[in-house]
């Protein structure tokens, strides 16, 4: 038996090869979470050479854990020392990535909106080369321009879906009309996709809030931080007649919840302001939660604003139901049960910040054992979360991938007709 097997062996030898294959692992990691990787790095900056794009210096000091995320810091910023005519970005995009890098521009929903409307700008100045086509060569030229304000701040969910939709727009432009008739195409595009995704989905959302009863008169009502489409239900539910009162909960660093409720208070509406700490205090007298979201994930998991996964669970303790209000444009295809292997690192110096008091951390930098963390998101798993309020409806988290199959099928059906009348043209 041993000289067969052997014999065996050898004749699989003498053959050349075995007849098992070695498959190739797919990239499960991708480029902009190995942070820590010196070979990543290497490649980046190499890509980022050659589009002429200047790179974010590294974060002088990291927790450890979360070594492979970049930090933006805005004393180590590209953008304290960019010059607008030192490169052959547009200046629409770098005075946008100023703003996203120094925190002017916030907000999932603010931050597409400028986007949307800087690319409107740099379609507007773009003309197309001679004997070049222009939906191969806008979407080569736009490419170094998303480069840099990932270099600015992390891309957020909803403007990662929106540059695929205006990609994709763009590829399908016909290659016999004109620029001017490709250009009116894709301002057209843009303008129906904030229309649609943005501005609509938000009126959607409150009518179906109104629709379904989900705020009634004596309810008492805890947000979180700023969403903008959380402010809108509200004001269309005080504009309705509804009696309610509006706790609004924040949290360093940003205090995002001022904003909030400012604009509550100034439409008339009944506000109590909290800090994080007095959240399970208010939370006795609470009848409904709503949230905002960042991104709402695959496996019904909700991206928002650290500090929401704490609101969520002390509302889920206190049996109070968290409704959470999502336009389907931020659902992302990612899932996560996590905060650490994907988020955005923040500026550690605005932790320091303590408003009017002199900050004991001032000179944190000088202690080498000393390092701070600004978490930006944080993950709420799906048990804490009574109901998902999209335009489509309500849904519950785990209709998620249903809602994102059902934009994919479209979307292919669309690539299909597109391909067709191709075929027909030619």
């Amino acid at each position: 038996m041993k000289a067969e097997s052997g014999a065996a062996g050898g004749n699989k030898e003498a053959g050349g090869a075995s007849t098992t294959t070695i498959k190739k692992e797919p990239v499960r990691v991708p480029d902009h979470l190995k942070a820590d990787d010196a070979a990543t790095q290497k490649k980046l900056t190499k890509k980022l050479v050659k589009q002429h794009i200047p790179q974010r210096t590294s974060a002088q000091r990291k927790v450890r854990l979360f070594n492979h995320l970049h930090q933006y810091e805005r004393e180590v910023s590209l953008t304290q020392s960019l010059a607008f005519s030192s490169s052959g970005i547009h200046p629409a995009v770098i005075k946008l990535g100023i703003q996203y890098a120094e925190g002017i521009i916030s907000g999932s929903n603010a931050r597409c909106l400028a986007l949307l409307a800087t690319f409107k700008r740099v379609i507007a100045d773009y003309s197309t080369p001679p004997q070049k086509e222009l939906s191969r060569d806008l979407e080569a030229k736009i490419k170094p321009y998303i480069s840099f304000l990932n270099q600015c701040r992390l891309l957020s969910v909803s403007m990662g879906n929106a540059i695929k939709y205006l990609k994709w727009n763009i590829t399908h432009i016909p290659s016999d009309i004109s620029d001017s008739e490709a250009k009116a195409m894709l301002y057209e595009g843009i303008d129906g996709y904030i229309q649609e995704k943005i501005i609509l989905a938000a009126d959607a959302i409150s009518d179906h809030v109104k629709a379904e009863k989900k705020i009634i008169n004596g309810d008492v009502i805890v947000v979180f931080a700023c969403s903008s489409v959380v402010r809108k239900v509200l004001l269309d539910a005080y504009k309705q007649g509804i009696q309610f009162r509006v706790i609004v909960v924040d949290g360093r660093p940003r205090m995002e919840g001022r904003e909030m409720l400012r604009r509550l208070v100034r439409s008339g509406i009944k506000c109590t302001y909290v800090l994080m700490n007095a959240a399970s205090y208010v939370m006795q007298e609470a009848t409904k939660v709503f949230l905002g979201a960042h991104a709402m994930l695959n496996n019904g998991w909700v991206m928002s604003r650290v500090g929401t996964s704490l609101i969520a669970l002390i509302a889920k303790s206190y049996s109070v139901p968290v409704l959470v209000c999502c336009e389907t444009y931020k659902f992302w295809e990612r899932g996560q049960t996590d905060s650490f292997v994907f988020n955005e690192l923040g500026d550690p110096d605005d932790v320091v910040n303590i408003g009017n008091k002199s900050p004991y951390l001032q000179d944190w930098r000088t202690f080498n054992s000393l390092t701070l963390l600004n978490l930006v998101y944080d993950v709420t798993p799906p048990e804490f979360v009574s109901l998902v309020i999209t335009e489509l409806g309500l849904i519950p988290c785990t209709s998620v991938p249903v809602v994102l199959r059902m934009k994919q099928e479209k979307l292919m059906k669309l690539d299909k007709q597109f391909y067709e009348e191709r075929k027909l043209q030619y």
